[in-house]
């Protein structure tokens, strides 16, 4: 496993968030690097990540897309970082998804009829000539030739403290995405050929799930591994959103060093997945690009709505949901360059700089986020439940109906329409999938895969894969509890024969029920009526619990500008049940508070208000409270 790696790689340990710092093609000066990430200093970032992009109106041309002049401009901020004690990490290309003039035609994404008709847009190389292909995603030898031209350009930036090579959301065209050395696995794999079907997928469901079952393989191994593997081999880990990619999500962000979420184009629930993956994984850090356009979204190049004038309550609240499902790492989106009295911005993200309409706030609020990072990094994610993850139920549909659309969701394997059950909200539940469950054991009852425990695996699904259900199977011979809600059918142009009878007799195995009630011998971690969002982690016998503000559970895209947050007090009463030890909290929330809940060893419990600029802290029930008002540049410190 890639832990070891990650456990040394200083700024994610560093829990100061980072900003994306968008480098537009232009005349880039020392000086003005220097100023600006010093700049960063002051806000209490703890690092940038530098983003290539097009040339904005007016500008002077830049260095050549990885050429001498740029390698050294890039070292040299790598260098200024280091001196400043703060993270520098890379966006592995220009624009997304990878792709521009170093990708030959052979090495370009593919359709069934050949070349794709995707170009690369609003790149660093947007004014030269020639063409910009996308790079083939699910070729690992087109992604090795790729990779060695920025790692050649990267080499000396890559010296000192270790940087993180950062993948952004896949966006290739998926529309039929087809690599021509797929046609024999294809056949070999499912004993048919795929060829009469490519003209009219559509037309066959049962077709089509064959066709992403091995895309999805396609894409694991094609990209999302072997890029970890050449981050390491150029000195650095691999950061990587692996939405919109067409494959199995949880597998995704557990083969990455540093998972990667995305609020607020996607739901805040979808976290959810990366936390999973990274518990399954046993990977420390899950990160999230948080405040790209929380109003709403307009395309280039019209600046999304109420742009540089965001809100800092509702962006603590969008944090706390991302914190709450799994998230420990907030990166900004994000900070443009520019020189001094520069105007350049960046239209489709919350803007920071020194022009920000919340820049007096800007950095207790990310002491603030400093603070929720450091309380949710130590140890272990809390397990109990898991849930299998509903991917053939997503590979059987297309697209999304109109009404569920947006900008970042128009099909139903995307997953951006998959939230755990409310059901099993005070069990902390996980996602899980296929490859998880083949290697998962089972002692004394409980589902154990790596350092993760399950007491019960929960399945209801319209469609369930022949490989699930054979790994079910051999779970269920171990004695592991199963929830099965419904009586599922199997995807597939040609399903095993016996698919049904092998159904019924995992149905029919005495640790395999329908009824959910039936499954629980244990009350759950967090019970109550209404609970507010929460992420918990087991720190060397105490318990993490991070409890968002109730407000959080109403947060979509887009957020309202106005009128839609808690003016009063809410209150929660919940119980909290830990090895058999039960604790009667009645929480009160301020407007925008969070609460840190810590449970030591000793059964002792601290109750602390997670909010800007305040210091407010209780010994036990939150209503004995203790504590003074600080200004409002002032930080809410926590004893950990």
């Amino acid at each position: 496993m890639h832990t070891d790696l990650l456990r040394t790689y200083r700024p994610f340990l560093d829990s100061r968030p980072y900003t994306r710092w968008w480098w537009f093609n232009d005349a880039i000066q020392k000086e003005d690097i220097k100023t600006q990430l010093t700049w960063v200093c002051d806000q209490h970032f703890g690092g940038v990540e530098i983003a290539w992009m097009y040339p904005q109106s007016g500008a002077e041309e830049g260095p050549g897309w990885l050429s001498a002049g740029w390698s050294d401009l890039v070292a040299y901020t790598k260098q200024e970082a280091d001196r400043l004690g703060i993270g520098c990490d890379f966006t592995f290309g220009t624009q997304w998804p990878f792709g521009g003039r170093i990708v030959p035609q052979e090495d370009a994404s593919q359709v069934f009829s050949g070349l794709s008709s995707q170009r690369l847009e609003k790149s660093w190389e947007l004014h030269y000539s020639g063409e910009e292909y996308v790079l083939n995603h699910l070729d690992h030898r087109a992604l090795e030739r790729y990779a060695g031209h920025i790692g050649e350009a990267l080499t000396a930036a890559m010296q000192g403290a270790t940087s993180g090579l950062f993948s952004d959301s896949w966006e290739v065209f998926p529309e039929n995405l087809w690599s021509a050395h797929l046609d024999p696995v294809f056949r070999e794999r499912f004993g048919y050929d795929l060829e009469p079907y490519k003209a009219q997928i559509d037309e066959h469901p049962q077709v089509r799930y064959d066709y992403r079952k091995l895309l999805s393989d396609a894409v694991l191994e094609g990209f999302f591994k072997p890029y970890t593997e050449i981050c390491h081999q150029l000195g650095g880990v691999s950061r990587v959103q692996c939405h919109g990619a067409p494959t199995d999500l949880l597998a995704a962000f557990a083969m990455v060093d540093v998972p990667e979420s995305e609020a607020l184009l996607f739901e805040t629930f979808f976290s959810a997945i990366p936390g999973s993956a990274a518990a399954l994984a046993d990977l420390p850090v899950v990160t999230c690009e948080t405040f790209t356009c929380l109003y709403g979204y307009e395309p280039w190049p019209a600046n999304s709505p109420h742009h540089g004038r965001e809100k800092i309550e509702d962006m603590k609240l969008l944090a706390d949901a991302v914190f709450a499902h799994g998230v420990n790492h907030i990166i900004w989106h994000g900070m443009p360059y520019n020189k001094p009295g520069g105007s350049n911005t960046f239209y489709a993200t919350t803007h920071v700089g020194p022009g920000s309409g919340f820049i007096h706030e800007l950095p207790a609020f990310n002491r603030y986020l400093e603070s929720v990072s450091r309380f949710l990094k130590p140890g272990k994610t809390y397990s109990d439940v898991a849930v299998y993850l509903p991917l053939e139920d997503n590979w059987m549909g297309h697209r999304l109906p109109k009404e569920r659309q947006g900008p970042a969701a128009t099909y139903y394997w995307e997953l951006q329409t998959v939230d755990l059950p409310a059901s099993l909200e005070g069990y902390h539940p996980l996602w899980i999938s296929t490859p998880f469950l083949k290697e998962a054991t089972v002692e004394n009852g409980l589902i154990r895969y790596g350092e993760t425990t399950f007491s019960m695996l929960y399945v209801d699904v319209e469609w369930l894969d022949h490989e699930a259900l054979e790994a079910l199977i051999q779970l269920a011979l171990k004695g592991a509890t199963i929830c099965i809600a419904r009586r599922s059918k199997v995807p597939g142009h040609q399903p095993p024969s016996d698919y049904d009878d092998r159904l019924t007799q995992l149905m029919n195995y005495p640790t395999v029920m329908s009824d959910l009630n039936a499954e629980f011998r244990h009350p759950p971690l967090v019970g109550g009526e209404d609970l507010p969002e929460y992420w918990c982690r087991e720190v060397d016998g105490a318990y993490h619990i991070f409890f968002a503000h109730p407000d959080t559970k109403r947060i979509r895209y887009p957020m309202a500008y106005e009128g839609w947050r808690s003016t009063g007090t809410l209150e929660r009463h919940v119980t909290i049940d830990i090895k058999d030890r039960e604790y009667d909290l009645h929480l009160t929330f301020e407007p925008e508070d969070a609460l840190f809940v810590k449970v030591t060893s000793m059964g002792e419990v601290d109750i602390t208000a997670a909010r800007i600029g305040k210091d407010e802290k209780t010994k036990g029930r939150q209503d004995e409270k203790k504590g003074r008002e600080e200004d409002k540049a002032s930080f809410l410190p926590f004893d950990f």
